[in-house]
């Protein structure tokens, strides 16, 4: 047996496949984000347990990572940046990515071609560490051009090893393109995510250690290929994406289609892939998560706040808006805790605010956020351990309680209620397992909130389909804009995301026929040679009248709703080595390894030593990724322009790629694969390289 284990930010997936990769057995449970261990045991608990003793091989994807980015949380870092100015900082947001932690200009540095820039100043460096090492979850570091030579970030890794037992993360482990704002961004998401991939993996080996499986345990990359879990804790960047890649393996696998158009609609996302001659599109460019492109191999993925726990709210100059925040669905909320149905039918009947439908749950807290906690919050954080805070009842009677929860929700390690499609869909009568009545009362007081307090909606007073039919249409609407939205970013040059959303607005109105050009001077469709394939256990909800809108074949395979853990035992192992060649000055060749740059005076000799690099470096990290026999192929992407004065072209610059590929060290049967594309992304700037 495989066994592949999928959570999300509502549900956490498990599937059994045979040695065919046939579907044996499946399971749904809550995802408890408070103690992640305990949803985990309730799926596994729901699979024949003579099964999961034969288990070979246990795989994990997540969305949780994900989540954090698209919802703006994550755990504090500090971040060094050796040579970087405070505009590339600016340019990045880093302050953002670092909030609560601190983002720190250390000189240093290199340039384009290896030299060092400025010495690093190794005090200011180790004053920092010092201030900051009780303060944060973990450090990042990032060197300008500290692809071209990584002498600054190994010593301020080996600096931060010194003096504290934090995770640290060093750029050029994480990627190998210029663009050092782009690289920052990636290597601050990597620092902020160790808590979280860390607490699930524990959380994982608790439970197979329960249920006695010994198998070895992978996790599913961005690119949809696995490495061991010892690896993904060292670079969860690169799991980011690890449940939208697992979601279109699983899907093209259960459905399998030359050009289709996949869309994985969980409770916190709505995740789009685009599949051409049977592959999806893998590069370091293709991410794009809410407003950020992180520097990572992935599938090209658009991951958008849709899903079934997004919340319905009030947006000024627009009137309804769905997420990206997610909230806790009244109807779940009254299946956890049954007591506050009393509560809602009061609100139902008094005056009402934004407050109205406000309850508090804690999620999880690393033990840097906890220290950080003032002592206000530490007393929320132990109120929020009973059970859920009415925020209307603490306004009233506890002012400095209710600060002190929202503070802890816009940290991310407690969550509001709201309602959300979800509660629509219980009361429209399309889901039933939660509680259809706090799904009810929920939307009558939430029509009351945009009536009286927004002053927006016609809604009937304590009529809850109303409002309930009118959420469900606009996800339908924002589900067909995203799709159009999804076709358009698959440019991965494209950087301005408002146009892009303008101009898919328009589109998708055009070809929903929301909205109609005079005379119908011209019709616009999507391409008809397309399935839309759509998974997620929402999915059958929404998709069908999406699809007739857009006037698009669909899809809903058989295990839909299981398909992300589908896709995390059916990928390979993957890794990538990607070694450049510059020529800093006519007739030398400079080739940028690990080791640091070498020069050559013959480009066939650089390009054979960087192959060489490349072919190790893959090897290697594919062996340590939990490969048992790998397979390596070797690509060249080169610059080069013709002299118009003489027969021969002029080489700018090359990338040598290889990738070493195999199963995980386990001699099994092997699974029906989906192989990922091996993109490699070219068009270097041929004037002048800046970082």
């Amino acid at each position: 047996m495989r066994l592949g284990i999928d959570t999300g930010g509502t549900y956490t997936d498990a599937v059994l496949l045979d040695r065919a990769g046939s579907v044996v057995s499946t399971a749904k449970a809550l995802t408890t984000h408070h103690q992640l261990a305990a949803g985990i045991n309730e799926v596994l608990a729901q699979l024949p347990r003579e099964l999961l003793a034969k288990s070979r091989l246990v795989s994990l994807s997540t969305t949780l990572a994900t989540n954090a980015i698209v919802e703006g949380r994550g755990t504090a870092v500090c971040l060094l940046l050796a040579g970087y100015s405070a505009q590339q900082v600016n340019q990045a947001q880093l302050d953002q990515i670092v909030r609560g932690g601190h983002c720190a200009l250390i000189r240093g540095g290199h340039d384009a071609g290896g030299i060092e820039r400025e010495p690093l100043d190794i005090k200011k460096a180790h004053q920092i560490i010092e201030s900051q090492r009780d303060e944060v979850a973990a450090f990042g570091i990032s060197g300008l051009f500290g692809v071209r030579n990584a002498e600054h970030e190994l010593r301020l890794r080996d600096l931060v090893h010194s003096l504290t037992d934090k995770p640290v993360t060093c750029g050029h482990e994480l990627a190998s393109q210029l663009d050092a704002p782009r690289r920052a961004l990636t290597v601050a998401f990597n620092a902020s995510l160790i808590p979280y991939i860390d607490e699930l993996i524990r959380a994982i080996q608790i439970t197979l250690h329960e249920y006695r499986i010994t198998a070895p345990l992978m996790m599913v990359k961005g690119d949809g290929s696995l490495i061991s879990v010892e690896l993904a804790l060292s670079r969860p960047v690169e799991t980011i994406l690890s449940g939208p890649a697992a979601s279109v393996m699983g899907a093209a696998l259960l459905q399998q289609q030359d050009n289709a158009i996949i869309a994985d609609m969980g409770g916190t996302t709505t995740d789009i892939a685009i599949i051409s001659n049977g592959q999806p599109v893998v590069s370091a460019n293709a991410a794009v998560i809410g407003d950020w492109r992180p520097m990572i191999d992935a599938v090209r993925v658009f991951s958008v706040g849709l899903g079934g726990d997004s919340e319905a709210r009030f947006q000024g100059g627009v009137g309804l808006a769905i997420g990206p925040r997610r909230v806790i669905p009244m109807s779940l909320l009254a299946h956890w805790f049954p007591q506050i149905l009393e509560s809602m039918e009061r609100r139902s009947r008094s005056s009402t605010s934004a407050r109205s439908s406000r309850y508090v749950v804690r999620l999880f807290a690393e033990a840097s956020q906890r220290k950080r906690f003032s002592k206000a919050e530490a007393g929320a954080w132990a109120r929020l351990a009973d059970g859920p805070l009415d925020l209307e009842a603490a306004a009233e009677s506890d002012r400095e309680l209710m600060r002190a929860v929202a503070r802890l929700v816009r940290e991310g390690v407690a969550i509001y209620s709201g309602f959300t499609p979800t509660d629509a869909a219980h009361v429209l009568g399309k889901m039933s397992h939660w509680s259809t009545p706090a799904a009810r009362l929920g939307a009558i007081i939430w029509a009351r909130q945009m009536r009286e307090v927004y002053g927006w909606g016609q809604f009937k007073e304590r009529d809850p389909v109303g409002p309930s039919q009118t959420v469900q249409d606009y996800v339908v609407n924002v589900i067909c804009q995203s799709l159009v939205s999804a076709c358009l970013a698959t440019d991965p040059d494209q950087r301005n995301s408002l146009e892009r959303e303008r101009t898919a607005r328009l589109f998708s109105e055009w070809i929903t026929g929301m909205s109609r050009i005079d005379g119908d001077l011209f019709s616009l469709q999507l391409d008809r040679g397309r399935t839309l394939v759509a998974v997620g256990a929402p999915a059958p909800i929404y998709y069908p009248k999406a699809a007739e809108q857009l006037n698009i074949t669909l899809a809903l395979p058989e295990h839909a709703e299981v398909a992300n853990a589908i896709g995390a035992v059916a990928g390979s192992i993957a890794q990538r080595g990607r070694v450049t060649v510059t020529q800093p000055v006519q007739g030398i060749f400079r080739v940028f390894g690990p080791k640091g740059p070498a020069d050559h005076s013959h480009l066939e000799d650089a390009l054979l030593d960087a192959e060489s690099q490349a072919i190790q470096l893959a090897r290697e990290k594919a062996l340590m990724a939990g490969a048992k026999e790998v397979q390596i192929t070797v690509s060249r992407d080169q610059d080069v322009v013709d002299d118009p004065d003489s027969p021969a072209t002029v080489f700018f610059e090359g990338r040598v790629t290889a990738i070493a590929s195999g199963r995980p060290a386990m001699g099994l049967t092997e699974l029906p694969l989906l192989q990922g594309a091996r993109g490699v992304q070219s068009g270097a700037d041929l004037a002048i390289q800046t970082d």
